[in-house]
């Protein structure tokens, strides 16, 4: 097969019962060591009582938990899937993830999307019909820190440092949109949904990315079975055809042991 295999990374839960600084410590360091490629947590920051089903409303914030995780790890990518952008301000976001990076040698894949849940919008006090030009806003800040020493915000300039290696940018979020804003703000695009639903949105992004010069990355998300190594070899070229260059993985689980399990399962497939 000419197609290069996507990079295989593993999702965990940042969220629930599961989020124990026992729990997401163990099952980071088993990834790092089992050779998965990048570990992903999600982001919620204001959970209403009656949307807490399978969470309890207990999240842990994502870019603190990565900080954490990196000195818990050695070599595995440190991801969000997805940091929503307009529920924090920019400054304070850019020196957070610019630390993160900075502590972690620099393993941090920042993937971002602008929201949905209109409670946490009225939480953090922002318009939800403003997301996408504050989110764009945002991105364009980032990069304006991660690109010089001295950055101007609210008419006042200020060094921005540590000023290490500015970390992938991934915009999360459906096509064609999130895919317009992968092109112009960003490194690559997070689709969600089923493969064969994804197939020609990831041709037509890909497309349109080498003809503008640019190496898309595409991070797509599927369940792997490593009972069944054949038809897990099967799925990762089937991502690899479409034109996935990582695939996230994961499986439910209740407790630590589980993911664990799975953890070792599907390394032992991979790479034994």
């Amino acid at each position: 097969m000419s197609q290069s295999l996507p990079a295989v990374g593993i999702s965990i839960r940042n969220m629930g019962v599961q989020s124990t600084p026992a729990i997401v410590g163990a099952t980071a360091r088993a990834a790092d060591e089992a050779g998965f490629e990048s570990l992903w947590i999600t982001d919620h920051i204001a959970i209403p009582p009656d949307d807490a089903e399978g969470s309890g409303g207990r999240y842990l914030d994502p870019l603190g938990t990565l900080g954490w995780l990196a000195g818990q790890t050695s070599r595995i990518k440190l991801g969000t899937g997805v940091l929503i952008l307009p529920y924090r301000p920019p400054l304070p976001t850019a020196k957070l993830l610019a630390t993160v990076q900075e502590l972690s040698g620099e393993r941090v894949v920042l993937g971002v999307g602008i929201g949905w849940m209109r409670a946490e919008f009225n939480a953090v006090g922002q318009n939800l019909r403003k997301r996408v030009s504050t989110s764009e806003a945002t991105l364009r800040f980032l990069h304006e820190c991660f690109d010089n020493d001295v950055v101007t915000a609210n008419d006042q300039q200020f060094l921005f440092k540590p000023r290490p290696s500015r970390p992938p940018f991934l915009v999360g979020g459906a096509a064609p949109h999130a895919v317009d804003r992968a092109l112009r703000l960003g490194d690559g695009w997070m689709p969600m949904g089923r493969l064969e639903k994804l197939r020609e949105p990831i041709r037509d992004y890909r497309a349109r990315a080498e003809a503008l010069g640019q190496t898309p990355e595409v991070v797509t998300f599927a369940p792997l079975n490593p009972a069944d190594p054949g038809a897990l070899r099967a799925a990762l070229e089937a991502h690899a055809e479409a034109g996935a260059t990582r695939l996230v993985t994961s499986t439910r689980y209740e407790q630590g042991d589980e993911l664990l399990r799975y953890i070792d399962a599907v390394a032992n497939v991979l790479w034994s």
